[in-house]
């Protein structure tokens, strides 16, 4: 049999629109219910949501157990890379007594209302916390095999070390886990075990909606390697195939490892190069837009022309030559369409004119609108996130 073990939370989304009770846990066993039918889910059943518990239940066919609580937990986004606003605060958040699981196959999440001590065969652990990641084994939990999931941020946590290699290099050394999965975002993820190291690549999607694609991942290489025996490599290649076709369509449960080999996915090579933010700063929705792109590629790695931060306002005489410079200089265009603003549109054209591959964001606009751009090759996208990944994976 197996066990998810996590939270379910209600998540709410501005751009683009979500509403919905999923969290780490609910949404894991929702992307195995294909793999595994009668899968067991574990969590802190919050009273106010009992009717979303049971539609989990009925559309996956779910078997959902747990203490009830009183509170439910909700997180806000304001676009799927923002940090969230979580509802009670989570130093004001109840905390319980410790779920105890045990199960041929677990896979245990962190959790905002407390923690659970596995007892496990099989045993997948993805800590899911950017202020505290705990340690699987700190609260007495025990598998005979442990393979650990972790982002940068968790791994650095546990380890101290900022470098990759040397993080996995102490996560294998301590003994407690046969698999370390380190994800790295649009680089893929480092695959370690005592044999070796190998990476496996991210894909490339046409839309990227980043709430719970960690989740995604976690639920997959549990069916590839816990459930089906794969080897930790091909499962996290899997895995990544499985979070691209996610990210892309919000399609709930994981296809077969068939089905996901069988589509015609493009791995992301991680380019290098400056991209340009050609966008309107008058007001100040429009300065908070560019503020928010710059801070997300910058917070990616990716170096950043901004006209805004890098020239500042003045005369066109004397802007002019200075943005047309930043231009020249960069690999790849982000455009911020909205509002047609016609220094925008001057730039598309030139970056257009100079081979530069152009991305535009383009929301509430009408085809005549954006015929120009779409018809000399700039791709055209409707959400802020998806606009980003794609200028990030457009250069070279």
């Amino acid at each position: 049999m197996t066990t998810v073990v996590g939270g379910v939370y209600v998540e709410r989304c501005v751009e683009p629109h979500w509403d919905d009770v999923y969290g780490s846990g609910g949404r894991a066993a929702a992307a195995l219910s294909a793999a595994a039918p009668g899968i067991r889910l574990f969590t802190y059943r919050a009273h106010p949501l009992e009717d979303a518990f049971e539609s989990l239940g009925t559309a996956y066919g779910v078997v959902i157990e747990g203490p009830k609580v009183l509170e439910e937990v909700a997180f806000d986004y304001f676009h799927p890379l923002a940090v969230p606003r979580i509802t009670p605060r989570p130093d004001a958040i109840s905390r319980h007594e410790d779920l105890v699981v045990e199960d041929d196959i677990v896979l245990r999440f962190g959790m905002l209302e407390g923690s659970a001590r596995v007892k496990a065969g099989i045993a997948v652990y993805d800590p899911q916390s950017a202020f505290d990641p705990r340690p699987f084994s700190e609260n007495g939990s025990t598998a005979d095999r442990l393979a650990l999931i972790l982002n940068q941020h968790e791994a650095r946590k546990f380890t101290g070390e900022d470098d990759p290699q040397r993080a996995l290099d102490q996560l294998l050394d301590r003994g407690h886990a046969s698999v370390v999965v380190l994800k790295m975002g649009s680089r893929g993820a480092l695959v370690a075990t005592s044999g070796g190291r190998r990476r496996v690549p991210a894909y490339r999607s046409g839309n990227v909606f980043k709430i719970g694609s960690g989740d995604v991942f976690s639920a997959a290489f549990t069916q590839f390697w816990a459930i089906e025996g794969r080897d930790p490599e091909e499962a996290a290649d899997l895995s990544s195939r499985a979070v691209c076709r996610y990210v892309d369509a919000r399609a709930l449960p994981i296809q077969s490892a068939e089905e996901l080999l069988a589509a015609d996915l493009v791995p992301i090579h991680a380019g290098k190069g400056q991209i340009y933010i050609a966008a309107p700063f008058f007001n100040l929705g429009e300065r908070w837009l560019v503020e928010e792109v710059r801070l997300q590629l910058l917070s990616m790695g990716i170096p950043v022309f901004s006209p805004l931060h890098d020239v500042g306002e003045g005369p066109g005489e004397v802007v002019a030559p200075q943005d047309l410079k930043g231009l020249d200089e960069s690999q790849v265009v982000l455009a911020i369409l909205n509002g047609s603003d016609a220094g925008t549109i001057f730039e598309v054209g030139y970056a257009v004119a100079r081979g530069i591959p152009v991305v535009a964001l383009a929301q509430n606009m009408r085809p005549e609108d954006v015929k120009m751009p779409a018809g000399t090759g700039c791709r055209i996208v409707s959400d802020l996130v998806s606009a980003i990944y794609q200028a990030i994976w457009e250069l070279p």
